[in-house]
């Protein structure tokens, strides 16, 4: 048989032929004239080498070889059929793969987005890549991933960004620090107090950093450490004062202080940012529309800022 010569179009009437047992009757199933039909048919025989069709008492029945060729042909067209349905899917965003950096501070709202896209959409893999921001730059500078999550998005011509939801930074302290109960009206009166700081470059010691600036005032005792766990539990024991997302404290604000000073929580916010000039995968503006439509329904309704319409209008996901 020389398969160069099948075409799924012969494969469709030869499977309507036989299905129906009548040349006029498969040729009005797909709008086609009888003649034509009578074409197609002839020339699968030839590609085939074989008789494939019996006419006898005003029926078409199929030979042992046209058989063969009938069930194969069901195989082939129902395949493709799957993958058709596969495709008009992977297009929707409902099936497929994207993969997502995020700074440290961003895996306690990552899994609240997940969470409800993953039971939506459960055909859709993610690959998460968490470090701290310096890490999540170089990706992004590299391209490594389709989508990212800042709270301080970096810059350029082929970045683009939308935020969407509120990042508080507040002030914590050890619960029995004095200014708990009395807090001072200015935040000069902490500054012979020890502050815990994330490493350089994060963004949550930007934004500090730069708050500090605008007041010119500087810290007088620092210690870095790259944790915010470890940061929220040396707090809890006493080791001094920190500056936090307030979304890292949902597992342990209760044992820490929150005093009231003048000037916080400082404002900040999450973005989700990616690459112009990359081809984004369905899956993953789909997840994107998928947040900023149901937004509401995964974080609290305090945090969220969403500016995602923009983001969406603007990715890129044509071949």
């Amino acid at each position: 048989m020389n398969v160069r010569h099948l075409t799924f179009r012969l494969l469709q009437v030869y499977v309507a032929v036989v299905r129906l047992g009548s040349v006029s009757r498969a040729a009005g199933q797909l709008h086609l004239t009888q003649p034509t039909v009578s074409q197609q048919l002839k020339r699968l025989a030839e590609a085939v080498g074989e008789p494939l069709l019996i006419i006898g008492d005003g029926r078409i029945t199929p030979t042992l070889v046209g058989t063969e060729l009938y069930h194969a042909a069901l195989d082939a067209l129902s395949r493709f059929e799957d993958f058709n349905g596969f495709l008009q899917d992977a297009r929707q965003g409902t099936r497929g793969s994207f993969s997502i950096g995020v700074v440290t501070t961003a895996k306690y709202i990552l899994p609240r987005l997940l969470g409800p896209f993953n039971r939506n959409f459960p055909g859709v893999e993610v690959s998460i890549s968490v470090g701290n921001r310096g890490y999540i730059l170089d990706r992004h500078r590299h391209q490594q991933d389709d989508l990212y999550l800042f709270s301080h998005p970096p810059t350029g011509e082929h970045t683009l960004s939308g935020r969407f939801i509120h990042n508080p930074l507040v002030l914590i302290t050890p619960p029995d620090h004095w200014a708990v109960n009395n807090p001072p009206t200015d935040f000069s009166a902490l500054l012979e107090e020890r502050f815990l700081l994330r490493e350089p470059g994060s963004a949550t010691r930007l934004v500090f950093e730069e708050w500090l600036r605008k007041r010119n005032s500087q810290l007088k005792r620092v210690m870095q450490i790259e944790s915010n766990e470890v940061i929220r539990m040396s707090v809890e024991q006493g080791l001094g004062l920190a500056v936090l997302s307030e979304h890292t404290l949902a597992e342990g604000d209760q044992k820490v202080g929150r005093p009231v000073i003048p000037g916080f929580p400082l404002g900040s916010h999450w973005y989700l940012v990616c690459h112009s000039n990359r081809r984004m995968p369905y899956a993953a503006a789909n997840f994107v529309r998928f947040i900023n439509d149901n937004l509401a329904h995964c974080v609290d309704q305090r945090y969220i800022q969403n500016d995602l319409a923009e983001l969406l209008g603007q990715l890129n996901t044509d071949h």
